[in-house]
């Protein structure tokens, strides 16, 4: 039963990871992005989405253990994310355009003064329309707005466009670390994590929510 189980579950991370997505970008680029907060009747969207970006990756990082880090993730977080976030003190946001989701991000507090931005993805069909940074400054508006005073982060080597957002968007670089095992946050394997932190010192005009 237990190997039933098992093999029913890998055959739905494939079908999810299917690549479906057609190149968007046109029929997107004048469409309004929305943010909003995760519902319940996201799950299943949001379920796919994690599943085909890190599909997406273990295409070119076929060494790394993607098929264990998607099934205790999944387990462990993406299939609860409302009890996962509720338990700390966060909360969970999509990004849709033309009515399909395109992004989406987690915000998990640490302490009364820091807050970390978790599992910012934006579908792969829909890049390069500033999408992640428009998430990135919802969620430090909004991080402001509830009186953290930093927004702190973390990605791995092989995100190297999510490594330029954050630099770009000024992001400091606060430590290096090497992943050896998986968990929620990484798929280990030795893989360099960067850990980045912003003060959020600025002020967001009402026109910026």
């Amino acid at each position: 039963m237990r190997t039933n189980c098992h093999k029913d579950e890998t055959q739905r991370i494939k079908h999810s990871s299917e690549d479906t997505t057609a190149p968007y970008q046109d029929q997107w680029r004048s469409s309004p992005l929305r943010v909003r907060p995760f519902r319940l009747s996201d799950q299943q969207n949001v379920r796919a989405l994690f599943i085909r970006i890190n599909r997406h990756l273990s295409r070119t990082h076929i060494d790394l253990p993607f098929d264990a880090y998607i099934k205790l993730t999944l387990a462990e977080e993406i299939n609860r994310l409302y009890d996962y976030y509720s338990a700390r003190n966060g909360g969970f946001w999509i990004a849709r355009k033309k009515d399909k989701l395109v992004g989406m991000f987690g915000l998990e507090k640490i302490n009364d003064n820091d807050i970390e931005l978790r599992r910012m993805y934006v579908d792969p069909g829909a890049r390069r329309l500033g999408i992640a940074r428009r998430m990135l400054s919802f969620a430090e508006q909004y991080s402001y707005r509830q009186g953290y005073v930093r927004l702190i982060l973390s990605t791995s080597e092989i995100q190297q466009e999510a490594i330029a957002l954050y630099k770009a968007s000024g992001y400091r670089l606060e430590r290096e670390s090497i992943a050896e095992e998986i968990s929620v946050k990484t798929v280990g394997s030795g893989l360099r994590r960067y850990h980045f932190s912003k003060t959020l010192l600025v002020k967001y005009s009402n026109d910026e929510r």
